[in-house]
Formats: C-alpha cells, sequence, structure tokens
C-alpha cells in the first residue's frame, strides 16, 4: 500500500502550484489543551485569542514560518506535531490531547491575500474508556468533550438560522 498523502499535504501542494511566486506562504500552528492555547512552532508558549473592534479573533504571539514548498511544509508540521500534547486512554495508546490548528497564510506584497485553516479534533471521550484514568487524563476529556460540544452547538444555531451563534462558550 502507498502511503496516503493527509489532506493538509494535499492542500498546500495545490496550493503552491497555483500561485507559483505570485503569493508567500506562512504557517502557524498551535493546540487547544485544557482550554489554553499553545504555539505548536515555539516550543509551546502560551498564546492568547483576542477579539478586535470587527469581532475577527487574532491568536497573540503565534509564531508563523514562511515555506516555499512541499518538503518545507512537511518539516515544519512534523515539528509541530511532535510538540502536540498526547496521552494514553483506555481506548487508545496514543491519543491527542488537544484540538490542533494550522493556519496557511497568503500574502502578496507582504499584505494578507488569504488564510486556510485547518482542525484536527481531539476525539471525544466516553465515560467508559476513562473510569480507570488518573485525574488528569478525566480533565483532558472533560475539557474535550466540552469544547466539541460548544462547536456542536455553533453548528446547530448556523444550521436553523439563528441570529445569535454561542461561539464564546469554548476556545474552539
Amino acid at each position: 500500500h502507498a502511503k496516503e498523502e493527509g489532506l493538509y499535504l494535499l492542500a498546500c501542494r495545490d496550493l503552491l502550484n497555483r500561485i507559483q511566486g505570485k503569493a508567500t506562504v506562512h504557517v502557524s500552528f498551535f493546540e487547544i489543551y485544557v482550554g489554553k492555547l499553545f504555539d505548536l512552532l515555539n516550543d509551546k508558549q502560551q498564546v492568547h485569542a483576542r477579539e478586535d473592534g470587527d469581532q475577527k479573533v487574532h491568536i497573540r504571539g503565534l509564531q508563523e514560518k514562511q515555506v516555499t514548498n512541499v518538503d518545507e511544509l512537511m518539516a515544519v508540521m512534523e515539528a509541530g506535531l511532535a510538540q502536540r500534547s498526547m496521552g494514553e486512554t483506555g481506548a487508545n495508546a496514543q491519543s491527542s490531547r488537544s484540538h490542533a490548528i494550522l493556519h496557511i497564510i497568503l500574502r502578496e506584497a507582504d499584505r494578507f491575500a488569504g488564510k486556510f485553516t485547518f482542525i484536527d479534533l481531539a476525539g471525544n471521550e466516553r465515560g467508559a474508556d476513562t473510569k480507570d484514568s488518573d485525574s488528569k487524563t478525566r480533565m483532558e476529556g472533560a475539557e474535550i468533550n466540552k469544547s466539541l460540544l460548544a462547536l456542536k452547538e455553533c453548528i446547530r444555531a448556523l444550521d436553523i438560522g439563528k441570529s445569535h451563534i454561542p461561539f464564546r462558550g469554548s476556545k474552539l
């Protein structure tokens, strides 16, 4: 079996082929772990989500790396993934304990031209899978479930056309 390429890699390969020198590509990568944000490209330094006057959320202190080809993107992603919070649960020997967010940012002449955001969600935690876990694992699971529920409520509100979207229920 040939190894299948992931969505990040396929998207970036296509993007780099299409822009061919018209723009620069920058990458940032962070995780949401137990309700806090950590920069996966800067030794897991804590960063902060801030909302501006236009109600756009910005991640303060987040480092960006410029990439010019797919190999550079893969190297940056692998470095970030090596920093991601992982742990053992009742269901998996190696389980991501955080949500990971990868931004691919385009700039033309040092001006913002666009952004792609990819999110790798941590899986939800069933109580039966965590009953023998320590308190840290149970706390991580509770935070994961809380953020996934908040996401579900946002999607539901959008789906039924509500005027208020409860996006502040979680950092996610």
